[in-house]
């Protein structure tokens, strides 16, 4: 059995799905460092460039979901889940329009759950 490294609740759906209505195919990205650079971002298929120094955690809700390099190797042991909350951020997000901003929630992986992690 495989564990998934990234789950997405249904608020957050709600909105994606808003989100592709109008932007078409979207993806996420986590880059790390201080501020909004921590938040995940939403982004259209295309818009940011990835390389080599992104790992591509899974899928959510038909959206690809990517870290950094470097940002994963602190993360690698932690289960994360794409929510939403009120307010706005100061990234560069699509979300950011509808007054709300994506956030991560994150637990430690158990036992169990990190035997079955597949590698990146």
């Amino acid at each position: 059995m495989t564990i998934e490294r990234v789950a997405v609740t249904p608020e957050a759906t709600e909105i994606i799905d808003k989100l592709r209505d109008r932007n078409g195919p979207l993806f996420f990205h986590q880059s790390g460092g201080c501020c909004d650079g921590s938040s995940p971002m939403c982004f259209q298929v295309g818009e940011l460039m990835l390389n080599e120094n992104d790992v591509k955690l899974g899928t959510i809700h038909d959206c690809d979901f990517y870290m950094s390099r470097d940002q994963f190797e602190y993360w690698k042991h932690t289960h994360l889940t794409l929510d939403v909350v009120k307010g706005r951020g100061a990234s560069f997000s699509l979300e950011i329009p509808l007054g709300v901003r994506f956030v991560i929630k994150s637990r430690l992986f158990s036992k169990e759950e990190s035997m079955g992690l597949g590698e990146i």
